[in-house]
Formats: structure tokens, sequence, C-alpha cells
């Protein structure tokens, strides 16, 4: 989707309500420690995709994304409440895969041998 200053005001609007709503209004053990890190909302406004991380592995992304799912009628109430849009976009719950990339990438940088790393050194001789 396009972004213009409109759909991003929205997206921002929309991300901050709902991480205060998962943080202090829903009461899940399985949401501790969950970060809304971007939301995307549909042109029409019907449709918000939710992207969000939590620290663990595998199986606590699972148990995360199953609470969101038991919550997501009063997470979705409560944001109607929260944001004054035309209508409250059905929510779509997905992990964030691009902090677990970036992890990844500063990891594999970290073993690179020093004969595969490039110096400035050998450009300013010439």
């Amino acid at each position: 989707m396009k972004q213009t200053p409109r759909t991003r005001k929205i997206n921002e609007a929309v991300r901050e309500a709902l991480a205060h709503i998962i943080q202090s209004e829903v009461s899940d053990p399985r949401l501790d420690l969950v970060t809304v890190t971007s939301v995307e909302v549909s042109s029409d406004l019907s449709l918000a995709n939710v992207y969000v991380i939590t620290h663990g592995d595998q199986d606590r992304y699972d148990a995360m994304l199953e609470g969101l799912e038991s919550a997501k009628g009063r997470i979705r109430s409560l944001l109607g409440q929260r944001v004054p849009l035309r209508l409250t976009p059905e929510l779509r719950f997905h992990v964030d895969p691009s902090i677990d990339e970036g992890m990844r990438i500063t990891e594999a940088l970290k073993d690179v041998p020093p004969t595969m790393r490039g110096t400035d050194d050998e450009d300013s001789d010439g």
C-alpha cells in the first residue's frame, strides 16, 4: 500500500493505541513483553496488519500469537474507543521478522574472517 501522510498518521495512531491496550488493558501472561513494531491499515480501513515481537524462542512466539488471537475481540473493541475511525479495522497479528533478520545479519558479520574484510588502507596507497 502506498504511504501517504494520512496513512502514516493512521498507522502510527493505531500502533500506539494497540501497544498501550496490549500492555495495560489485557491481562494475559502470554502477552507480557510484547512489542507492537508496526501497523499497516488498509486504504479502506477494514483491515490492519499488526506486526509484533517478543523475547524468547519459537514456543514463546506461538504462545504470544495464541494470546493475541484469544484477546482479539477485546483489543479491537478498545481500539475502536481510542482511535476515532469510520470503521474499526479487523486485526491480523504477524510476527515481525525484521528484528530477527537484523540479529542474524549482525551475528553473521561478526564471523567474517579478517582477510575478507575490506580496508581503506589498500585503497589509499594508489
